[in-house]
């Protein structure tokens, strides 16, 4: 596996949004260095992309949307965020002509692709880079220090109340109420939750049991709530109330705890969550086009926010038309430029995305070709 080494170029990864029509994916055409502006490559494109998936990129697929069809005039994206689950089945199953996830494709998810997408099957490309804020509703408490193990215990329900003497022991400072705590998780298929359970898992392998899933261990104890906006709006709502979501989606409202990592507590941050990818590395054994990532959960390089989702765009290597290769070409090339990635960051408080990473996931996008 080839370590992906990030150089912090100004450069923001962002998720795509695609439409009807067939799959394909899997070829390499270079989309220039992604420093144009928005309607330079694409200035001629028109027609409609459809997609459908994660929920943490909602903020920047709108600003990714205006961008583009302000620049391409003929061209519309159509996105409906339903949860990165959704996303991938809707892809193989031809409903959509791309998904945005945050979690990249399973093996079985690929050999089912090739149905709809061919031979080459789908590729997952990264656009988009959050931390996975931990947020909380304590009155009176806006930050919290607080380890992997002691997070497992409260989201499997061992720590039943915020003055417990775990949470007391890192905080001594802060006004912990006697208040029940009350875990809130997704209800849908989350490529959210796969990252936080796998953050869980490897961080804290001695408390959380369970493997890393995108589905929520039906077990465990808490409320559940649909989409990235649902468990933020119920812990707003909940007092004593505890969640995980992308970090673009919580309020000044909610209080965010700072993870421990080494000897040294790292707050919520993009530049922290960019550390974090740094130590990636690229799944073995996929095509060439491929650019999943395997992250580091228990790293302990300073300043690094290991609890960070890195978000796909999920493509067909080829498609059956050359309309729809331009406009799927044309619209990542714009996602993936600087002026594009620049709309991310504002929108949605994203990570910026390396040089390096940027390029090859432009070069990914570039190899999307018609089905023969």
């Amino acid at each position: 596996m080839k370590a992906l080494h990030i150089a912090r170029a100004a450069a923001v990864l962002t998720v795509g949004a695609l439409a009807l029509t067939a799959c394909g994916t899997d070829n390499v055409v270079t989309p220039g260095n992604g420093a144009t502006s928005a309607g330079t490559a694409a200035s001629s494109v028109t027609g409609t992309l459809t997609g459908t998936g994660a929920t943490s990129i909602s903020a920047a697929m709108d600003a990714w949307k205006a961008g583009f069809e302000s620049a391409n005039s003929g061209a519309k994206i159509q996105y409906s965020p339903e949860g990165s689950g959704a996303g991938r089945k809707a892809l193989i199953a031809g409903a959509v002509q791309f998904a945005g996830s945050d979690a990249y494709m399973k093996d079985a998810e690929l050999a089912s692709a090739k149905a709809k997408c061919g031979p080459d099957g789908a590729i997952s490309v990264p656009w988009y880079i959050s931390p996975i804020a931990v947020a909380f509703n304590v009155p009176g408490v806006k930050d919290l220090k607080l380890d992997a193990d002691t997070i497992a215990k409260i989201f499997r329900g061992d720590i039943k109340n915020w003055n417990d003497a775990a949470i007391k022991a890192a905080n001594p400072d802060a006004k912990l109420p006697d208040l029940a705590i009350t875990p809130v998780h997704r209800s849908d298929n989350s490529g959210t939750t796969d990252n936080f359970t796998d953050y869980l898992s490897k961080a804290a392998k001695t408390v959380w049991t369970d493997a890393k899933s995108g589905d929520w261990p039906a077990a465990l104890p808490g409320e559940n709530a649909k989409g990235t906006s649902g468990v933020v709006k119920t812990v707003t709502e909940t007092a004593g109330a505890i969640t995980y979501a992308d970090d673009s989606a919580i309020t000044d409202v909610l209080g965010k705890v700072a993870l421990k990592v080494g000897d040294s507590y790292v707050p919520v941050t993009a530049e922290a969550a960019a550390k974090a990818v740094d130590a990636a590395t690229v799944v073995a054994g996929r095509s060439a086009n491929d650019l999943s990532l395997k992250l580091d959960r228990t790293t302990t390089v300073a300043g690094a926010y290991p609890a960070v989702l890195v978000s796909y765009g999920v493509f067909c290597a080829h498609y059956p038309d050359a309309k729809t290769v331009d406009l799927v070409k044309a619209f990542g090339a714009f996602v993936l430029s600087d002026d594009g990635q620049k709309q991310a960051a504002a929108a949605a408080k994203s990570a910026p995305l390396s040089a390096e990473l940027a390029a090859k996931a432009r070069a990914s996008i570039a190899a999307i070709s018609v089905a023969k």
